[in-house]
């Protein structure tokens, strides 16, 4: 037996055509020889043959025996009893079981490409069912991981299948999904590891402002159907309070006063701790002045922030969310919010006021093939911060019970921790991207994140802290309602611009819409504050006329008397004359007594003759 170097990537071993891939610089190996066997070693090239056995080292070396054939390197392409696999060769068997529940049949979202022991694997997509949007679901991530981007890859993928859509734009970044995207290098390539056939596509899309602050057409609501547990909420009352607000809303409906804007309800609160309205206090229950000092202070604090704007007609029918473009693909509906994200308790709340009417007007339709719409909540932290019980019990309720009518609803947010556990377990799908752990509480709340994701091959706690920008752990609900194995991604890549949407084109957009001429002028027509204003200036006016009257009747009196002290001497019998008789036969009270046809006419006498017989 003579020594062989062997200095190539690869080692025959036995006989019988096995081969095993080799290892860069491994030790030397021992050549067979016998009849007829030759043996040369060629350096790094070193070719061996023996019964047909050829052994070739490089990266590109083959080894064939008995029909089988192995390649080494990234193309590298392994067959053997029918068994194929392309471009990452033969999956890993946990890889292989992770990519198995994500195969869909019916029509899916594609989000992107398994990650799997650091490798990309293209064959492996991680798809969302359609079907499954409606099972409502959470987008999380530290700041700057990409949640954003995954909204929109989502929302694109859900127009072009006819789905309608509502997302919020908080930093003005998202409005460029209505434009075709930018190619360049860091799109193809990431198009290229996940398997993605990348174009540039815009999605139709409407842009509303609330209250016209800032482009967009103005979203408005009226204090009525806003509510008092929604608008408690935005003044930051407390439960004593609240409660309070809900008693002055009951008064409102019950005495048709319409409440439409913010000063429609501060008139009602300050007509009810007036002397005049004290009285009808009772009758609801009562409010306490204190309470009601607080809820005009908050009232009035609103206000000059500028969101009286907010509030008003004509108000948002929110059936203009669930339209279809002319071409078939469900309609992008954008809030723009850049010009007020420093009021984000507004924000938030106007954002479940919506979902709240679209849950009321909705009809039951069970599961459908699609969802009617679905509902991005970002910022959803801001929403459940310092809620009251039974504001957090509405958004339960609603969570639960709207996923029957069609309607599909993603929260988007820092960590699941910030939404409640009641509301967090209505939700099926889930999009992780990367935390931060770098303080004590960020450790918590890793942990808190890990605890919540199905049992998986991966090490979570230290995968989520790994992934890069546009990468996620994901797990959603399969065809048949089941979890799917947690599955690190790389998404894929909006096919729409990924920046905003250049400020000429947006604004020629806005004022293109047919919506526009319909939502965009503000109308007060008579509600609350008229009504309260017309019977406070009635009273006023009936009051002024009233103490004229008195003081005229009062100069007839005195000149009644001034005349009855000439006549004194015309007899005793005189004497006995009731002044009121006296005032009767003056002139002044036959003018009077003209005006009796009339409402205030009435109302005089009434009191004139009232004092008269309290006076005997």
């Amino acid at each position: 037996m003579n020594d062989s170097d062997s200095t190539g990537g690869g080692t025959g071993a036995g006989m019988g055509g096995a081969t095993t891939p080799g290892t860069t610089g491994g030790p030397d190996a021992d050549a067979p020889q016998g009849a007829g066997a030759d043996v040369r070693a060629a350096g790094a090239g070193a070719q061996g043959a023996s019964a047909g056995v050829r052994e070739a080292a490089g990266a590109g070396a083959q080894a064939e025996e008995g029909g089988v054939r192995e390649a080494a390197g990234a193309g590298a392409q392994a067959e053997e009893g029918g068994v194929r696999a392309e471009g990452v060769g033969v999956l890993p068997e946990p890889a292989r079981e992770i990519a198995a529940g994500y195969a869909v049949s019916g029509a899916a979202l594609d989000l992107g490409a398994l990650l799997w022991d650091g490798a990309c694997l293209p064959d492996a997509q991680i798809r969302i069912p359609l079907a499954m949007l409606n099972r409502h679901g959470l987008v999380a991530g530290a700041t700057g991981t990409g949640k954003t981007k995954t909204l929109q890859l989502i929302a694109e993928q859900l127009s072009a299948g006819g789905v309608p859509v509502f997302l919020a734009d908080i930093k003005g970044d998202v409005s460029g999904i209505a434009a075709p995207g930018a190619p360049g290098d860091r799109v193809t390539g990431r198009a290229g590891q996940v398997g993605q056939v990348w174009e540039a596509k815009g999605f139709p899309c409407e842009f509303y402002a609330l209250g016209g602050i800032g482009p967009g057409i103005p979203l408005r609501a009226t204090v009525t159907s806003f509510g008092p547990v929604l608008l408690s909420k935005v003044l930051q009352l407390n439960r004593t309070q609240e409660q309070s607000l809900g008693l002055i809303f009951h008064y409102a409906d019950a005495k048709g006063l319409e409440l439409l804007d913010l000063k429609d309800l501060r008139a009602v609160v300050a007509f009810l701790v007036s002397d005049t309205g004290k009285a009808e206090l009772k009758e609801i229950g009562g409010l306490s002045t204190a309470t009601a000092g607080v809820i005009l202070r908050s009232i009035t604090a609103f206000e000059q922030q500028g969101a009286g704007d907010f509030f008003g007609e004509p108000e948002f029918d929110t059936a203009e969310l669930l339209r279809q473009a002319p071409d078939g693909r469900g309609l992008v509906s954008v809030l723009e919010l850049a010009a007020v994200q420093d009021k984000p308790q507004l924000f938030s709340t106007f954002l479940m006021w919506l979902l709240a009417d679209l849950f009321h007007d909705l009809p039951e339709v069970g599961d459908l093939d699609r969802p009617k719409l679905v509902f991005f909540f970002d910022e959803a932290h801001l929403l459940f911060n310092g809620a009251s019980k039974a504001f957090l019990e509405s958004i339960t309720q609603t969570v639960r019970l709207i996923r029957s009518k069609g309607v599909g609803v993603f929260f988007v947010t820092q960590t699941p921790r910030d939404v409640p556990a009641e509301v967090l377990a209505q939700l099926g799908n889930r999009v992780q991207h990367a935390l931060r752990a770098f303080t004590p509480d960020d450790a918590k709340a890793l942990r808190s994140t890990v605890k919540t994701f199905p049992n998986s091959p991966y090490d979570l706690a230290e995968l989520l802290t790994r992934l890069g920008i546009g990468e996620a752990v994901i797990t959603v609900l399969s065809e048949n309602g089941a979890p799917t194995p947690v599955a690190a991604t790389r998404l894929r890549a909006p096919q729409s611009l990924m920046g905003p949407y250049p400020a000429a084109e947006l604004d020629a957009a806005v004022k293109g819409s047919a919506l526009y001429g319909r939502y965009a002028q503000a109308v007060d027509r008579e509600s609350a504050y008229e009504k309260l204003s017309a019977g406070q200036e009635a009273q006023r006016r009936a009051a002024e006329a009233e103490a004229a009257d008195r003081a005229a009747v009062e100069e007839a009196v005195r000149g009644e008397k001034a005349r009855g002290a000439g006549k004194a001497a015309e007899g005793a019998a005189k004497e006995d004359t009731s002044l009121v008789e006296q005032v009767v036969g003056s002139g002044m009270f036959r003018s009077l007594a003209r005006s009796v046809g009339t409402q205030l006419g009435r109302e005089i006498s009434r009191s004139l003759f009232g004092t008269a017989r309290r006076r005997r």
